[in-house]
Order: structure tokens, then C-alpha cells, then sequence
């Protein structure tokens, strides 16, 4: 190990002394400084997307009036000495921008807004050929502040201006800090108050939001199709990572990419929750678990669970689980709506879970003493929540305070997911050696309207008999 860290370093060494040369060579450095064209530094963002992203802004003015608000698309995290994982931009920054370039960062107060974002490296800069990570000769054209600017509809400045903007205690400069190393530099300590109040405020989606949800979930319909069209490789050798690569190859066609590591999860690996490895056999007996979601480009994600029979057709004990499951999943669906508390879809769900593994004689106390805050014997069955918001996070809005999530009340415009399940280990001996390696989870995407809630996913079926018939038709 340590021969091969020495020569790796070794090779390091050597490509920076090429590159020294490259620099001291008059001839190379002469050279390659003309005879270029313009650069393709063109926007393409979704429709809508500047306007969505000063309404935004608006609506952040208006609950932290008289302050100078700044926050950080953020930085690639390295994956591995010098190469990095792709960049993805800081969630709020997004909502509040439309933009997704890497070291930009916003400066925001009562009347005015400026993005700052960095400048592409010129040709007659020696960054043009030697900066591998930024210059639009090794990355490709990458748009500027005038271009960002005009897409975008707000003021947009050079990166190195930034400092500048920031200077002096008047007004009072909030800011979210930890996401980039310039930003924390210039500015004051973290405010908590700026990542809540912008979590709060994301909890209720506009039109264009919800449109973006719309075409997420769309995707992800598809994506869940190509996957169940190729169990029969699964089965002859592909295994859970050949399903794996299906959905997630839908997502980037469609999208961004997923919004979350997707889970593959095929008979005894279903009920591990976070099964992200992927890495196991697919069955024809199996039930197979699927946990994925298409992000977009502007970054909204969907998040969909469906549990299926690998050959079309359940056995007795999958059919029993999964019945079960899908009684809860209906009752909690019927509790998504305006003015009814946020946790009566999870307390409906319990309450269904818990009363049929009583009935199966799993509960070693009553219904009304599981579900009491004291006893909760079901939980060892579904250790997890039922639910959660959702939007450009997969798990969304996680800096409200609990009196407007958990403990909140449902309104317009809210974006969440139902995702009932129970998960039997097959080394569970409290279990029926039938039911051991069954898990089963049913996850919808909805939005609350004024009236109730509008299903996103409802093209992917759920009763028992018609999720067999969409399987045995996609294997056909």
C-alpha cells in the first residue's frame, strides 16, 4: 500500500513538472493564446425559472426585512485525491437564484439583489490551459456573469467583487454558512434563522414548483417501467444492480440524475430500509422493493416506492403483507388535506399497521397500548416515519422548526409523501418462518390542493391484483 501511495505521488510530481514546463514554454504559451472563436456560454434553464426564482426572493424579503441576506451555491467535495464528485448546488441557494454554477453566491437585501459568479478563464490567462477543474478548455464553455445576468433578469457581478459587497455592519448580514470557504471567510457567524425561515417558506409550493414535481415524478413512471421490463435479466444474472442501472439511467436521460441513491431491495434485502448496496440476486419468487425518484434539471426530485412480485404473481404470505400495508397506505391517503394536522396521515397509518399485526397474534400487548407513547411494540416492525416533505430535497424543508412540520397543520400547496411499510428481517424469530424476508413499502408523491390532495403517482398501481397485472405486462 505504501509502494503504491509513493508512486501515485510520484505521478502527481511528475504532471505538475509537465505543466511547469507547458508554462516556461514561450512557443506553447504563444501560441495557444489565439486563434480562438467564441465559446457556446449560453443559459439553458427550465421555463420559468427566473421568474419562479424572484418570486422567491420576494418572499424571503419580505420575512427578513432590513438585512443583507447571502448564501453560497457551494463547492464539488473531493471524492478521491483530485477528482471530485459532481457538483450539486446548496438547495436554498437554488430556490432562490435558478442557478447551479459552482462558487457563485448571492447577496440579497430589501431592494437589490447580485449574483456573483466566477468569470471562465480568458486565453490569454495561463489558467486557460491550466487550471483542469475551471477553464473551459478542460471542461468545457461555461456562461459568465452577463450571461447569467440576462437569464436570470438579476444584476450579476464577477466573483472576485464579492468581498466588496460585503463590507461593513450595515445593514445586519445574515448568512448560511459551511457551504463554501470564500463566503465564510467574508462574512460573520452562521444564522439558524435564515436556514429555518427559508425552510418554512419552501414548504409551500407555487404553480411552476409544483409543475416541476409533476414532471419529476412523470419520469420516475418510466423509469419504474424500464426496470420492471428488465427483471428477466435481473433474474438470468444481473441481479439488484442491473435494476439499479436501468432506473438510474432513465433519470439521467430525463433529469439531472436520481434525487437520492436509489434502493433496490429483492426478497430478504427488503426490509433493510436503506438497502443503497444493490448488490444482491434477484429471484423469480421475490418480492422486489424500489425506492427512486428522477431529479430534474432544476434540481425538484421525486421520491417513489413501489413493491412488487419479480414474477407477476404474489405468494400467500407477500399477498398477506402487502395487503396489510396497502390498508394503511389508503387510510393514510385519505388524511392528506387542508387544515387536517400533518401527523393524522402517520397516526391513521400506525393505527391500521398495528391492529393487523395484532390480528396476527405479532403484538405481545394490545392495539391501544402499542400505539400508546410508552409502548410502541409495532415500531420494531416499522422503525421508520411514514412521511415526509418533498421538493428540491428528497427529504424537504428539514430546518423548519417541528411546530411547522411535524406538529403543523396541512395547507395549499404543501408537497409530501405517504410511504407506509412493514419490514420482517429474515432473522426475526418473533416472526412466522413464512413471513421472515418479506418487506414491503408503498410510497406516493402528493400535493395538498383546497380540497384534498392530488396523487402525482398515481399512474404506478397499488392494489394487489393490478400491481401484478403491471408486472406480468412489462415482462411480456
Amino acid at each position: 500500500m505504501a509502494g503504491r501511495t509513493t508512486l501515485r505521488g510520484r505521478e502527481l510530481a511528475r504532471t505538475r513538472r509537465d505543466m511547469a514546463k507547458l508554462v516556461d514554454a514561450d512557443g506553447f504559451r504563444t501560441y495557444i493564446r489565439d486563434g480562438w472563436g467564441e465559446w457556446d456560454s449560453s443559459v439553458d434553464l427550465p421555463q420559468g425559472t427566473a421568474e419562479a426564482a424572484a418570486a422567491h426572493r420576494a418572499r424571503l424579503v419580505q420575512a427578513l426585512p432590513g438585512k443583507r441576506i447571502t448564501l453560497a451555491a457551494g463547492r464539488a467535495h473531493v471524492r478521491s485525491n483530485d477528482t471530485f464528485h459532481e457538483f450539486r448546488a446548496d438547495s436554498d441557494f437554488v430556490w432562490l437564484t435558478g442557478c447551479q454554477v459552482e462558487g457563485a453566491v448571492l447577496v440579497l437585501t430589501d431592494d437589490d439583489a447580485t449574483l456573483f459568479v466566477p468569470v471562465p478563464s480568458e486565453t490569454h490567462s495561463v489558467d486557460f490551459f491550466g487550471d483542469a477543474d475551471r477553464s473551459p478548455f478542460w471542461i468545457g464553455a461555461a456562461a459568465g456573469p452577463k450571461e447569467w445576468g440576462q437569464a436570470l433578469g438579476i444584476t450579476a457581478r464577477p466573483l472576485e467583487d464579492l468581498a466588496n459587497a460585503l463590507r461593513g455592519r450595515h445593514p445586519e448580514t445574515l448568512v448560511a454558512k459551511g457551504v463554501d470557504p470564500l463566503l465564510d471567510a467574508l462574512t460573520g457567524s452562521h444564522s439558524d434563522e435564515l436556514r429555518t425561515v427559508l425552510a418554512e417558506l419552501r414548504r409551500i409550493k407555487d404553480d411552476w414548483e409544483i409543475d416541476q414535481l409533476r414532471q419529476a415524478v412523470d419520469a420516475s413512471v418510466k423509469g419504474f417501467a424500464d426496470v420492471a421490463m428488465e427483471l428477466g435479466q435481473a433474474v438470468r444474472g444481473g441481479g439488484e444492480r442491473w435494476l439499479q442501472g436501468t432506473f438510474d439511467r432513465r433519470a439521467r436521460t430525463e433529469g439531472k440524475g436520481p434525487g437520492y441513491t436509489s434502493i433496490v431491495a429483492a426478497g430478504p434485502h427488503a426490509p433493510v430500509l436503506h438497502w443503497t448496496r444493490c448488490d444482491g440476486r434477484v429471484n423469480d419468487a421475490d418480492l422486489l422493493l424500489l425506492d427512486a425518484g428522477v431529479e430534474m434539471n432544476s434540481l425538484y426530485t421525486a421520491d417513489v416506492t413501489r413493491t412488487f412480485p419479480v414474477s407477476g404473481e404474489f405468494s400467500a404470505p407477500q399477498r398477506q403483507v402487502y395487503d396489510l400495508v396497502l390498508k394503511s397506505h389508503v387510510a393514510a391517503l385519505a388524511e392528506v388535506r387542508p387544515g387536517n394536522d400533518y401527523s393524522a396521515f402517520h397516526h391513521t397509518a400506525m393505527r391500521v399497521l398495528a391492529e393487523g399485526l395484532h390480528d396476527w397474534g405479532l403484538l405481545p400487548v394490545s392495539v391501544d397500548k402499542a400505539l400508546d407513547p410508552s409502548g410502541q411494540h409495532h415500531r420494531r416492525y416499522i422503525v421508520c416515519g411514514t412521511g415526509h416533505f418533498l421538493g428540491l430535497d428528497v427529504h424537504d424543508c428539514a430546518d423548519a422548526r417541528q411546530e411547522t412540520y411535524q406538529q403543523g397543520i396541512l395547507e395549499r400547496g404543501m408537497a409530501l409523501t405517504v410511504e407506509p411499510g412493514l419490514y420482517f428481517h429474515p432473522n426475526d424469530e418473533t416472526l412466522p418462518p413464512e413471513l421472515r424476508g418479506i418487506g414491503v413499502r408503498i410510497e406516493d408523491d402528493l400535493v395538498v390542493t383546497s380540497s384534498g390532495a392530488d396523487v402525482l403517482s398515481d399512474a404506478l398501481p397499488i392494489e394487489t391484483d393490478d400491481v401484478a397485472a403491471w408486472v406480468r405486462k412489462q415482462r411480456s
